[in-house]
């Protein structure tokens, strides 16, 4: 308490004007440091707590789409090997020139050759829907063209 000791001495022979601005000076720090420390951040996170949910509940629905596209490919019966062995075929022959497919046993090895990112999704989305089939391995590389070259492995007895 010694420290302190300057310090009264030094307020008791301060007039009363200094003493009043002292106060306000220092109550006015305090409320700025308050601002600064609880209200400036507490407000920031309001004003952005709406735009997050936003995003937050467009992300919810389109999840939520995914999954009942889930569901709904699950519940689909299997297809025979030799239905999706057929269907598979017939989704490459409009692409023959940039898709082209050898089958050995239960998998179908598909090449392709400059093909473009929209053809690709497109016959993807093709073969998963009709074929109920995904790719079991890939290896694709984009070209100087920009399009897609590589292969890609399906396993037909797969669900």
């Amino acid at each position: 308490m010694s420290w302190l000791a300057p310090l009264r001495a030094r307020w008791q022979q301060a007039s009363r004007r200094e003493q009043l601005a002292l106060l306000g000076g220092a109550t006015l720090l305090m409320l700025a440091l308050l601002w600064l420390l609880a209200v400036a951040p507490a407000l920031a996170t309001l004003r952005g707590a709406e735009p997050q949910r936003r995003a937050l509940e467009a992300q919810l629905q389109q999840m939520q789409g995914l999954q009942a596209q889930a569901k709904a490919l699950q519940a689909q019966p299997r297809l025979a090997p030799d239905e999706a062995r057929r269907l598979l075929e017939a989704s490459v022959k409009p692409l023959a020139p940039s898709l082209q497919i050898a089958l050995a046993g239960d998998r179908a090895t598909v090449t392709l050759k400059g093909m473009t990112a929209d053809a690709l999704t497109q016959w993807l989305a093709q073969v998963r829907l009709n074929v109920r089939m995904l790719p079991a391995e890939a290896r694709l590389r984009r070209n100087a063209a920009g399009t897609w070259d590589g292969t890609m492995v399906l396993n037909l007895g797969a669900p």
